[in-house]
């Protein structure tokens, strides 16, 4: 579906937001006014990767979300608080996020061989 023209800080209402999560991000959901996601890691080492890896992606798009963190699994929340609701931004970042934390180098054609299915070596626990 194509979503209707609108600014980066114009907010879609909740049917919009899930509609388009549906269909762009279903990993993701709406709750309270967030649209939030769990990634689920190995560890406390794994975890603080993932912390970092969206650190660095909010701050270079200037956007930052709410983090919950755990020792398996982080819970990221996005909400553009100057305009009070769920804009393009967001889902913008959502989806960087996604596409970096969830990277798979192994499922791919390339030198990458991705991370080895051994325990010793378990990182992010994959959907």
């Amino acid at each position: 579906m194509g979503w209707r023209k609108i600014t980066h800080d114009d907010t879609y209402s909740d049917a919009d937001v899930e509609q388009r999560l549906k269909e762009e991000l279903p990993n993701w959901y709406l709750e309270n006014g967030w649209i939030r996601r769990k990634y689920k890691t190995s560890g406390w080492k794994a975890t603080l990767m993932v912390v970092n890896t969206v650190g660095h992606l909010a701050e270079a798009a200037f956007h930052h979300p709410d983090l919950s963190v755990s020792y398996a699994f982080v819970i990221v929340k996005l909400m553009n608080h100057a305009a009070k609701g769920i804009t393009n931004k967001d889902f913008e970042l959502a989806r960087k996020i996604e596409e970096v934390v969830m990277w798979q180098p192994g499922n791919e054609a390339g030198a990458l061989p991705g991370t080895p299915d051994d325990p010793r070596f378990k990182y992010i626990k994959y959907d």
